[in-house]
């Protein structure tokens, strides 16, 4: 197993009202996506290893964006950010926190989906295709820009993955029993 990883280390403050801990798997390296992204003009695409190793510097503090419905982006939106990213074997696993007080409605409605509907998707700018006649894009370089969580069957890569962590079994107990804010 090959692991390449970045983070940027954030102090632990306990109960913390608008860090809720996240963790997803962002995207697929050298697998082909289920249906077209946005913006890859009907193609599908394989983000190649190479790219997104290279691209891991760029993923860090950038922002978790999420639309209304759950089915696509909406980067006005911006609900959380990415503090650690990683490729393991062929997933780009990225963790991180949202912003819960800020969205309280955001947080019920991601407990309300669970874990098994989420995904995420990427957001890119200067992506580099290796073939723009391919039926299939390559991609060879590219910058992140952000993230969407949305429903898997709405993602480019259906294997996504989203779910929201506790940070300590007091924050569990509070937010099953109706999602408590602290002021």
């Amino acid at each position: 197993m090959r692991l390449d990883a970045m983070a940027v280390e954030f102090p632990v403050v306990q109960g913390h009202p608008n860090r809720r801990p996240f963790e997803g798997v962002l995207t697929l390296v050298d697998v082909a996506s289920d249906k077209a992204p946005t913006g890859a003009r009907g193609h599908k695409v394989v983000l190649t290893r190479a790219a997104a190793e290279a691209a891991l510097p760029s993923l860090l503090g950038m922002a978790v964006d999420f639309k209304t419905g759950w089915d696509g982006h909406d980067a006005q939106r911006k609900c959380g950010i990415i503090t650690s990213a990683h490729v393991a074997n062929n997933e780009l696993r990225v963790s991180g926190y949202l912003f819960a007080r800020d969205f309280p409605e955001m947080e019920r409605e991601l407990v309300a989906h669970g874990n098994e509907v989420l995904g995420m998707s990427y957001e890119l700018a200067d992506a580099h295709v290796e073939d723009m006649r391919a039926p299939v894009w390559r991609l060879t370089k590219a910058t992140f820009t952000g993230a969407a969580i949305l429903l898997r069957e709405k993602a480019a890569y259906r294997s996504t993955r989203f779910r929201l962590t506790a940070t300590t079994k007091r924050e569990g107990r509070m937010r099953a029993a109706g999602g408590q804010r602290w002021n």
